[in-house]
């Protein structure tokens, strides 16, 4: 696939944004900065819908840090296989410099959803004086002083998966509105445009759920005949998503048709269905192996919609873009889009792999072809240059043991 043709890929991804862009209520209120008119058409499509949240960046005349780097990464929560996978993507990329003698230590913590415990250990890696802090923010907000801390100790904070409003971090992020809205509006049209639909949110608090929710409701709110009957927290969890799924069956006798989430729980949403002897409503969510094994057994009742929220790639992207930031190339805002691949109803078999059985609730798909290609990655970037070491193609195969 041509450079061309994956820029035209992203471009189509990001085009659903501009329903966002309809009506006063989801109207931009700032004008973007300067530096967003120097991004090629191609990139400033994948932020339609959100340009009020860009903000300068703060790391525009950032120098480059001297290596080996000391590489620290604040998590808030290792609760499911997808984070976990995160990780594993991570240490596997910061391995790769320390065999080149190029990061001499990377330490982790994990706050397990306390926000005040990922702010002290974010302290804790100021102290140790870290040369990046990479992270998955608990809140959009709370940690917006720590994070002013770090840049005034000359640590660059770079986070991934759900952006933070503080202007001195850089946040590696997709446009979960945009995300929130496709998803949404692929249950309604898979429903028909009428019927119940339950909504499973994740951890409460995360900027990613504020973010997917306002692009969920804007979609709703065009589909007059759609009712989203319950909301609840699935906390992006296996064993959450399916209690709540089971409690909210036995309470609501109402048929659903559609069950709208984001994360990688909707083979565990279908059999919450099933034990509860309700039939299986249109699931949305980020495709997993297990769901991909779940459809395999169940081609006539499973029916998907949503996208691939790779936890590989989200690792890979969070880990180049901090490279590029220690190397000193500058990034020229404070956030930068990458394009979430669409994952359509009659394109699961596109997906599949033979180790991806209804049990593979570890293992997630990775895309044939890198969704964040190198060159597209440099438009974000004034001193663009490619990540050393990183080749996609090296992607750890999802079926290896």
């Amino acid at each position: 696939m041509t450079l061309a043709h994956r820029m035209k890929t992203a471009l189509a991804a990001a085009a659903g944004a501009a329903a966002l862009m309809s009506g006063a209520a989801v109207a931009s209120a700032a004008e973007p900065p300067a530096a967003f008119k120097t991004l090629p058409p191609e990139v400033q499509a994948l932020y339609l819908g959100v340009e009020e949240t860009i903000q300068p960046s703060a790391y525009d005349n950032f120098a480059p840090v001297a290596k080996p780097w000391k590489w620290c990464h604040s998590e808030s929560y290792q609760g499911n296989p997808w984070r976990v996978s995160v990780t594993h993507e991570l240490e596997r990329l910061v391995g790769l410099y320390k065999e080149k003698g190029w990061i001499s230590d990377f330490e982790m913590s994990d706050s397990n959803g306390d926000t005040s415990q990922q702010i002290a250990q974010i302290r804790a890696f100021i102290d140790k004086k870290c040369s990046i802090i990479t992270s998955f923010a608990g809140s959009s907000t709370a940690l917006n002083e720590v994070i002013e801390a770090a840049f005034k100790a000359g640590i660059p904070f770079v986070t991934g998966s759900g952006a933070v409003t503080s202007p001195y971090a850089i946040n590696v992020d997709s446009n979960f509105v945009k995300f929130g809205y496709d998803v949404a509006k692929g249950v309604i049209d898979g429903i028909g445009g009428k019927g119940n639909v339950l909504r499973i949110e994740g951890i409460a608090g995360s900027p990613l759920v504020a973010q997917q929710r306002a692009g969920a409701d804007k979609a709703f709110a065009e589909a007059p005949e759609v009712k989203v009957i319950r909301d609840v927290n699935g906390n992006w969890s296996p064993n959450v998503t399916k209690t709540v799924t089971l409690q909210v069956l036995a309470t609501t006798p109402q048929p659903i048709a559609g069950v709208w989430t984001s994360g990688s729980e909707s083979r565990i949403v279908a059999e919450a269905f099933q034990q509860a002897g309700r039939p299986i409503p249109v699931v949305s969510g980020s495709i997993s192996g297990d769901a991909l094994g779940f459809w395999k057994e169940n081609p006539e009742t499973f029916r998907f919609t949503g996208g691939a929220l790779m936890p590989s790639w989200t690792a890979q992207t969070l880990f180049r873009v901090g490279v590029r930031v220690l190397e000193g190339q500058q990034p020229k805002l404070n956030i930068l889009m990458i394009p979430v691949p669409a994952v359509k109803p009659d394109e699961l078999g596109k997906w599949h792999r033979e180790c991806m059985t209804k049990d593979a609730v570890s293992i997630f798909p990775v895309a044939p072809q890198d969704p964040m290609p190198e060159e597209l990655m440099d438009a974000y970037f004034a001193k663009p240059a490619h990540t050393a070491l990183f080749d996609y193609a090296q992607t750890p195969d999802p079926c290896a043991k």
